[in-house]
């Protein structure tokens, strides 16, 4: 992880018009603003490469938050409206031409994130089935999106390509200000997240368990989709809504450590968010320079395959460790202390089974020679 970290890290600094050798990172932005190098590491790619950690980790976060809580792995900001929310609620003042200033822009995105959850809660009644909160937010996600439409058909060519441009998620032109502007909601949702996830690893047991120790489903449900929103609305209002991140990072975190739980998954995944969107800015900077294609387009591009994957070699997993039930030995009958069976689907032809045959004794025969002993008799 820190391998891959670092790697991303150093592309993302070094590559680039102009080339910094690595080597040359440290002097760079040592130099500052004195030389062309020392400004673009400074103020352009070392702002970028902190926006894209911080984003990929709240995102890989989120995702594996909202999939604990509604026990789905297809539970994704995408599919429960909390992601078109922040969107519609960052796009709506840019066509409406309304004036804002920019430290407002986080709460219009927690402000619409917030409505497209609670709608989805609301109409799925209030958390009351995990499979009815995924199928209603996908429902409201379509609807808040149309509504998206809507506000791109009324914008002027300008403000389309903006819009179209932020809906995919893009880390370009982004700076200080847009990095020092998150760290008041990470100051707030990190030590929520430290509180929420032994309540998630209960969660896992079903709604009835959860109750039987102690958990409130519902509200828990409804804290954690909470937790998931102040992760998600201020990234989405800086760099939009970088789609997949919260669908692979958890599933990724899964794949490494299949045998742990909530707890040890959560620092793993917001990781794994991390190393996503910073892999995935670097050829969304340079794969057609001089233009900048958005990064939401190559974590969606590599993500879905790469989730289907790792959902496909979980299951496989998972199969290969569970008891191999048919081929393990059936129950046989149970002997007692003189040989014979004492039960069991034929313990009343056990002298059949011996292969003696039907008896053809003569008057001398008995019936009792034909009844089995058990192991309470006198054995004289």
């Amino acid at each position: 992880m820190v391998a891959l970290l670092a790697a991303s890290a150093i592309c993302a600094l070094s590559l680039g018009t102009p080339y910094v050798p690595p080597h040359r990172l440290a002097a760079a932005v040592a130099e500052g603003d004195t030389t062309l190098a020392g400004i673009v590491v400074t103020e352009l790619r070392v702002p970028r490469v902190l926006l894209a950690f911080v984003a990929g980790a709240c995102l890989g976060a989120a995702g594996l938050v909202l999939q604990e809580a509604l026990r789905n792995p297809l539970a994704v900001p995408e599919m429960l409206g909390v992601s078109s929310g922040a969107a519609l609620g960052v796009a709506a003042p840019l066509v409406l031409t309304l004036s804002l200033p920019a430290a407002v822009q986080p709460l219009l995105a927690i402000g619409g994130a917030a409505l497209g959850g609670g709608l989805t809660l609301l109409v799925a009644g209030l958390g009351r089935s995990p499979s009815a909160v995924l199928l209603t937010g996908a429902a409201v996600a379509a609807g808040l999106q149309a509504a998206l439409l809507v506000l791109m058909v009324m914008a002027d060519q300008l403000d389309l390509q903006l819009i179209y441009r932020y809906l995919l998620g893009s880390l370009s032109a982004r700076t200080w200000d847009d990095v020092t502007g998150l760290w008041p909601w990470l100051l707030l949702a990190v030590p929520a997240l430290v509180l929420c996830a032994p309540v998630l690893a209960v969660m896992r047991l079903g709604d009835e368990d959860a109750e039987a120790l102690g958990v409130r489903a519902r509200r828990a449900r409804l804290t954690a989709l909470a937790i998931a929103v102040v992760l998600i609305a201020p990234v989405t209002a800086v760099c939009g809504p970088v789609a997949w991140v919260g669908f692979l990072a958890p599933h990724l975190s899964r794949w490494f450590a299949p045998g742990a739980g909530a707890v040890r998954w959560l620092p793993w995944s917001a990781a794994w968010g991390a190393v996503v969107v910073m892999a995935a800015d670097v050829p969304a900077r340079l794969a057609l320079a001089p233009v900048e294609t958005p990064a939401g387009a190559w974590t969606a591009l590599l993500g879905v395959p790469a989730g289907v994957a790792l959902m496909r070699s979980g299951g496989r997993r998972r199969a290969r460790r569970a008891p191999a039930a048919a081929g393990a030995p059936l129950p046989g009958p149970r002997t007692t202390a003189s040989g014979t069976a004492a039960d069991g689907p034929c313990a009343g032809s056990s002298h059949h089974a011996r292969g003696a045959g039907p008896a053809r004794g003569g008057p001398g025969d008995t019936p009792s020679r034909a009844v089995r002993t058990t192991g309470t008799e006198d054995p004289r």
